[in-house]
């Protein structure tokens, strides 16, 4: 099998672990998750392992004698893979006791990830929360703790590259109000980050701000690239699927990006686009060369049905769609000379939640 299919199929179906390994995954929070990094030639891509979809999944990872594993469908051996070694900078806490790793966590190889307020305004309200995420699933499991401060994000940051050779950062966030989204907050953050490791490339994630302007401050914070994620093109999908962010319209998001990319520049805006939600294939390709013309990269990702969330039961979608949305895409990136290798921080250089990267 095509090792592209292998991993459109992967992170469509997910992958069923039944060996020993060191870690199965992350459960809750936000963002995809239920998934673990696997590293397929090298390359690191986020596979659904924890989720009762992926619990019935044809792949099968596997454990030979001498400690390697192997990906296998329904016996079959289609590649070898390796898993992300266990961060040294979980082992650490901070004085007060906090375990840096309810602080923030490694994704793929070489990004931290934190979600800064696990808290969301829009999760508590009726008729408000977005119904494939899973924020404060974690909050009640324990594995996090509620508002990360500037100085702990700090700490953990300096940690995280010193020991675990990290290169950037994301930290997104639960909607913290509705005036600046959380902004002023990230702010503080990446102003301390950014005084202990100046090096440390940061991409921040947000609603936008009542107030663009707000933006300009965290790039003279020292922010890199901002992630603004509109995940549908469709207003009906949004309505019923994100039905507090589609409060904000989709017009007044394409005036958010542009904002954007006149501060951060081509490329180091971002924007979620999940397939599976209910847009069409032809409405989310011609959604993703609108934002690429502006030069916001399309970070396209298939749905994630995650445990706990009103969307936990849905399909995720099919890897032959998946594949005709990313060749598209990327073509339309090339044009508009867009690639994820460009991108200075965040989830479009990272690339392992999506199968885009592949196809560029």
């Amino acid at each position: 099998m095509d090792k592209k299919k292998i991993l459109l199929e992967l992170q469509s179906f997910g992958a069923r672990i039944d060996v020993p390994v060191e870690d199965y995954g992350r459960c809750g929070g936000a963002g995809p998750s239920d998934d673990k990094a696997f590293l397929l030639d090298g390359v690191p891509a986020m596979v659904p392992t924890l989720g009762e979809f992926a619990q019935e999944s044809p792949f099968v990872v596997t454990r030979s004698e001498d400690g390697k594993y192997t990906v296998t469908n329904n016996g079959e051996n289609l590649m070898p893979v390796e898993f992300v070694s266990y961060p040294r900078f979980y082992d650490l806490k901070t004085e007060d006791g906090i375990p840096y790793k309810k602080i923030a966590v490694l994704h793929g190889t070489d990004v931290l990830a934190t979600t800064v307020s696990q808290r969301c305004i829009r999760w508590r309200r009726d008729g408000e929360r977005c119904h494939f995420c899973a924020i404060e699933n974690s909050l009640e499991s324990g594995s996090t703790i509620s508002l990360k401060t500037p100085e702990q994000l700090a700490e953990v940051a300096e940690a995280a590259m010193r020991l675990d050779g990290v290169m950037h950062m994301i930290m997104t966030t639960g909607t913290m109000n509705y005036r600046d989204m959380g902004v002023h907050y990230l702010v503080e953050c990446t102003r301390k980050i950014k005084t202990i490791v100046p090096k440390l490339q940061i991409q921040v994630q947000f609603e936008p701000p009542e107030n663009l302007e707000d933006m300009k401050l965290l790039h003279e914070a020292g922010v890199e690239a901002v992630g603004i994620h509109l995940e549908s093109f469709s207003q009906e999908t949004r309505e019923r699927i994100t039905p507090g962010k589609a409060e904000i319209s989709i017009d007044r998001y394409f005036e958010a990006f542009r904002y954007a990319v006149d501060i951060f520049g081509r490329n180091q805006v971002s924007t979620y686009i999940i397939v599976g939600l209910g847009d069409t294939e032809e409405s989310i390709v011609e959604g993703c060369r609108q934002v690429a013309e502006l030069g916001v990269y399309p970070f396209v990702v298939p749905l994630r049905p995650i445990m706990g969330t009103p969307l936990e039961n849905v399909r995720a979608p099919d890897p032959e769609l998946m594949e005709r949305i990313y060749i598209q895409v990327a073509k339309n990136n090339r044009e508009f000379e867009l690639a994820y290798r460009n991108s200075k921080a965040g989830c479009a250089r990272c690339g392992a939640c999506s199968g885009i990267a592949a196809f560029e």
